[in-house]
């Protein structure tokens, strides 16, 4: 994507953008926390657009619970914003209340990233601030502890206080032509570990292992829930009446099993966001 492109933006979404590039200041280098998806992607591109690509700098932390998909597409949409991309080696898993996964482990996690960055990239790439993707969805949900963390390390969160929910971040990057803009939301191979069990990098290598063998027949989103021996798929809902046809049934029983599971179950629920998280923080 060239800059002339990135600010072509017309109507409402370069209104919503305008109010993003308020609430972003005018930092001198601006780093932002880069997953690949929707919200971290407009956040670079508009970032990108209102300070030029290079006062810009996208930060990707690899770790184990880092999806081998989500690393090449990140690099794949840095690339067409025209953003240069930096990796950082995370080590939440060093962390024993981050291997504890508790209902808080997003916060250790989150701490973990802000303050790597601070320590090995602000001052070697000049940066200075840091910003990442949380929506206004995202900043009144009770289930995201990460923005805790956000909070304690002055991390910015342009799109949230400019008021942008899902709904207007995928607006924008309709409009700006990203190849995120449809893109399902996905989040750490860690939040398919129940609550209380121990993550562990074997336990990410299966889910990770599991999730790119189902992707690779066809289905466009899934989450591999680990409960040990057994993997607890789900799926769209429109996509269950595929999963048990003839001859897809079988496949998606061989691809789950090949990543070391025994058992394979489908939740007829489909796939449910803060699932394991949203009971334990929420009151009745």
């Amino acid at each position: 994507m060239s800059t002339a492109l990135i600010g072509s933006l017309t109507g409402g979404p370069a209104i919503l953008a305008d109010r993003v590039t308020e609430a972003l200041g005018n930092p001198d280098r601006l780093g932002v926390a880069f997953s690949g998806g929707v919200d971290s992607s407009v956040l670079l591109a508009l970032a990108a657009r209102a300070l030029g690509p290079t006062r810009t700098l996208a930060i990707l932390g690899v770790s184990p619970s880092l999806a081998s998909d989500e690393r090449t597409a990140a690099h794949a949409v840095s690339a067409a914003i025209g953003v240069p991309l930096i990796e950082l080696e995370t080590h939440e898993g060093d962390n024993p209340d981050y291997r504890a996964n508790g209902p808080d482990r997003c916060f250790h996690c989150k701490d973990e990233l802000f303050t790597r960055i601070g320590d090995e990239v602000a001052d070697r790439y000049h940066l200075t601030a840091i910003a990442y993707g949380e929506n206004a969805d995202d900043a009144l949900r009770p289930d995201r502890p990460g923005s805790q963390a956000a909070t304690n390390h002055r991390v910015l969160r342009p799109l949230a206080e400019a008021g942008l929910d899902k709904a207007a971040v995928r607006e924008v990057a309709r409009a700006l032509g990203l190849s995120s803009a449809d893109k399902p939301a996905a989040p750490c191979l860690a939040s398919r570990i129940p609550h209380f069990q121990e993550v562990t990098p074997e336990k990410l290598r299966q889910v990770d292992a599991a999730e790119s063998a189902v992707r690779a027949l066809g289905f466009s989103d899934a989450r591999v829930r680990h409960h040990g021996e057994i993997a607890r798929l789900e799926l769209p809902v429109a996509d269950l009446p595929r999963a048990v046809s003839v001859g897809v049934r079988e496949q998606l029983l061989k691809a789950v099993r090949s990543a070391g599971f025994r058992f394979v179950s489908l939740d007829l629920a489909g796939i449910q966001s803060g699932a394991f998280t949203l009971p334990l923080v929420t009151r009745a």
